[in-house]
């Protein structure tokens, strides 16, 4: 196993066929303001691949666009819809299909309220991920160990999670149900970026 760290695009020919594990990191939470500095992809079979965009970059990163944008591939997330909108909105790509890891653990794992990638990892796969690194300075010059290793474990387990999730969402019938969440989530990224992040428009109110 090994994390891989690129400039502004992902070389041709690093990852395998089939789904791809993909989150971001952003200067922030306001996807508007807070610029993509990051972005993580895995195709499940070890390795984590870190693509850095510095500020000003135009974001072409055409290997990587190719990948994202691939109807084939399904990409695998956790809070798909922060990552969509950030991909949308700075690269031009809508990255469907989508597996969202955190809807499907909403979905099933309704005795608990916990539903972050850590509790997931560590109830479903027995394993600790630190998120000392969440909250910190993506758009420095350097990045350290510590936040290369952070940011490759939020794709690192998503493979592995989405098949323990998929038995579980098969067990309880609601795997359709899952889908469509999942389908409507491109949308959801949409309204986001438009403006309408925190209003529910299908409420009577």
């Amino acid at each position: 196993m090994a994390v891989f760290f690129h400039e502004e695009d992902l070389p041709q020919g690093v990852l395998a066929d089939g789904p791809v594990a993909v989150d971001t990191e952003t200067m922030g939470l306001q996807t508007l303001r807070d610029r993509l500095c990051l972005l993580q992809i895995s195709d499940g079979n070890g390795d984590e691949h870190l693509v850095r965009f510095g500020p000003g970059s135009d974001f072409a990163a055409p290997n990587l666009k190719q990948i994202l944008a691939d109807p084939a591939r399904t990409k695998l997330y956790h809070f798909a819809r922060f990552d969509l909108a950030a991909i949308e909105y700075y690269m031009g790509v809508m990255a469907e299909p989508v597996f969202c890891t955190k809807i499907a653990s909403r979905l099933i794992r309704t005795y608990t309220d916990r539903h972050g990638l850590k509790e997931l990892v560590r109830e479903l796969l027995g394993q600790d991920i630190s998120k000392q690194q969440q909250s910190s300075d993506w758009g420095g010059p350097e990045l350290s160990d510590a936040q290369r290793d952070y940011a490759a474990s939020d794709v690192r387990f998503l493979h592995r999670l989405k098949e323990e999730l998929e038995v579980r969402l098969e067990r309880e019938g609601r795997t359709a149900m899952a889908q469509a969440c999942f389908d409507f989530l491109p949308h959801r990224a949409r309204l986001d970026i438009a403006g309408w992040p925190e209003t529910d428009i299908f409420s009577h109110a």
